[in-house]
């Protein structure tokens, strides 16, 4: 029986341990989408306690604590920062299966050289620990990045933003690139006229103009655009329950927005066109930059209308959505297809019952121009996890080519997170040396090394180019 997260955890083969020790382990991070706050990198703060880096904002342990029986007021209430740590302890011997076991364990062995198990009788040790090492100069969140060797970090980022900390972050010179990536949800979000209108108001005051109609709005969102590319942006970003690629014409976007901008309530059908409509902009001031596009597709979010009222958003009652993606994703990538005006983009698939389609719809509009122009990206979110990871690489092995995937990201919000590129590594370099041993694949360590290093980190260097980026 093998050790708990020993050196070769999750690696079932001689050849897969060989595959992750001597090929994938070392290599750095190119971590180009997670939702790291950049002022928290700008400021190079040190977290006061492990409450802080660890628990506050992370939906994952909340849903978990919830399931488990804890009183809101020792996850997002007020308690202690202890008594919440102390309550996610308890949590932690009842998540086994859960990949919160492992990534919870992999961070406290990573981060602080812990190789105890939580629980509630290692948790006051443990939490000492941690908080006395989080008070040194080495638990800096710049120090924390770059000790696990990322060299790219992406985060995500509002129109609105002026980009200053990283700006900032730039001046300072740290050897980390924090790049900002493009995400302009809001300015599409015609569902609800008051948030929208609350959007265009912000903009005009960043823009230092009127926005009174269709045409001055998109100026003022292009200018941002343009904003976002001189401070060193290559990518945007956006998390759609599906792609909007509905027939319309510019009158009729117009009309809409006036419509809008009265606040009056729009029908179903004119939600989806101004979605449509924004969707096709964003996406031409894309290819003209040379950006890369990526859309997170399949959330149902804010499904416990209370809990949203009294927490707000992203707090933990988002949940996998069973919409019908095929048709419009097609129309929507064949109509810039056909323009000519299709980015290089990555699709994250948040329904695993949708994994072939998205797969196979990549497949669709690679145009022998870039390696693995179309992604289907690495799986997100709740498939976020060794079942997931496994599910979205066999798909897209089956129906594509793997070995120019671009790899994982952290999709996170927590400093301590990098240790998910090592679970994808391991789980990747598993895959391989399982199939060498079967006889299904050569034993070919030279070559298959290669890709397992592709994979895992130059064909995201390739594909986003971040050198370029100065």
């Amino acid at each position: 029986m093998k050790d708990f997260l020993n050196e070769d955890f999750l690696l079932e083969t001689k050849t897969a341990q060989r595959l992750y020790h001597e090929y994938a382990a070392g290599l750095p991070i190119i971590d180009y989408h997670c939702h790291l706050p950049p002022d928290e990198i700008a400021n190079d703060i040190n977290f006061d306690n492990l409450t802080r880096i660890w628990l506050f904002g992370d939906h994952y342990k909340c849903r978990a604590m919830r399931a488990n029986g804890v009183n809101e007021a020792y996850i997002t209430g007020n308690k202690s920062d202890w008594e919440k740590f102390e309550a996610w302890a308890a949590t932690v011997p009842y998540t086994l299966r859960n990949p919160l076991y492992h990534w919870t364990h992999l961070e406290l062995q990573r981060y602080f050289g812990i190789h105890e198990l939580l629980s509630p009788s290692t948790a006051k040790r443990i939490y000492d620990e941690c908080n006395e090492k989080l008070q040194s100069p080495e638990y800096s969140v710049r120090n924390l990045i770059k000790n696990r060797n990322v060299e790219v970090v992406c985060t995500t980022d509002s129109p609105l933003d002026d980009l200053s900390f990283h700006k900032k972050i730039k001046l300072d010179g740290y050897n980390v690139k924090v790049l900002p990536t493009f995400r302009p949800d809001k300015a599409m979000q015609a569902e609800d006229t008051e948030a929208l209108n609350g959007f265009i108001d912000q903009l005009e005051d960043i823009a230092g103009s009127d926005i009174c109609d269709m045409d001055t709005y998109l100026d003022a969102l292009k200018r941002r655009h343009y904003y976002f590319a001189d401070n060193g942006c290559c990518l945007s970003d956006h998390g759609l329950e599906q792609l909007y690629a509905a027939n319309y014409t510019d009158h009729e976007i117009r009309t809409i927005f006036l419509k809008v901008k009265e606040e009056k309530a729009l029908s179903h059908d004119e939600v989806v066109k101004f979605k449509s409509a924004m969707l096709y902009h964003f996406s031409v001031w894309d290819h003209e930059k040379g950006w890369v596009q990526q859309y997170h597709l399949g959330a149902l979010r804010n499904n416990n209308t209370r809990a949203l009222s009294e927490l707000g958003p992203d707090t933990g009652y988002d949940s996998i959505g069973d919409f019908s993606q095929g048709r419009s994703l097609s129309k929507f990538m064949n109509r810039l297809e056909a323009e000519g005006k299709l980015s290089k983009t990555i699709l994250y698939n948040l329904n695993p019952a949708d994994n072939e389609l998205m797969a196979a719809m990549a497949g669709n509009f690679n145009d022998g121009s870039v390696a693995g122009k179309i992604q289907f990206g690495s799986a997100w979110w709740f498939l976020d996890q060794k079942d997931g990871m496994t599910k979205q690489l066999n798909t897209l092995s089956n129906m594509g080519l793997l070995s120019r995937m671009v790899g994982m990201l952290t999709d996170s919000r927590s400093f301590l997170s990098y240790p998910r590129h090592e679970y994808f590594r391991r789980i990747l370099c598993n895959l391989f040396g399982n199939d060498i041993e079967n006889g299904e694949l050569p034993n070919d360590m030279e070559w298959t090394g290669k890709i397992i290093q592709d994979i895992c980190c130059y064909n995201a260097k390739n594909y986003f180019d971040f050198d370029k980026v100065k």
